[in-house]
C-alpha cells in the first residue's frame, strides 16, 4: 500500500522508494523491487526508463488507472481494518 501512496504522488524509481519508506520504518532495499515487479505484471504500474547523471538509466513507475483504483480499495479496507484493531486495543486497555 504504501509503494502505491508513494508514487501516486509521482513517476518514482525503486531505490527513491525504499528511501521515502525507509524513513518511516524498517524495509530492505530487496523487498521493494519484487513488489514492484509483481505489481506491474499485475497491472498496477507501467514503467518507462530515464537516463540519469549517476549510472545507468533508472527505471520509473507510474501508476496506472487500475493501480489508482486498487489503491483506493485497499486504502478504505486498511481504515475499516485500522479502526477494528484500535477498538480493540481500547476495549483491552480497560481492564
Amino acid at each position: 500500500m504504501c509503494v502505491l501512496v508513494l508514487a501516486a504522488e509521482h513517476d518514482t524509481y525503486g531505490y527513491e522508494l525504499a528511501n521515502k519508506i525507509s524513513e518511516k520504518f524498517l524495509i530492505a532495499e530487496g523487498t521493494i523491487y519484487p513488489l514492484l515487479r509483481r505489481m506491474t505484471q499485475e497491472g498496477y504500474f507501467e514503467t518507462y526508463l530515464t537516463e540519469s547523471t549517476e549510472g545507468p538509466p533508472r527505471k520509473y513507475y507510474r501508476l496506472t488507472a487500475k493501480g489508482r483504483a486498487y489503491l483506493l480499495e485497499i486504502v478504505k479496507e486498511w481504515r475499516l481494518f485500522s479502526r477494528g484493531v484500535d477498538s480493540i486495543i481500547a476495549e483491552g486497555l480497560k481492564e
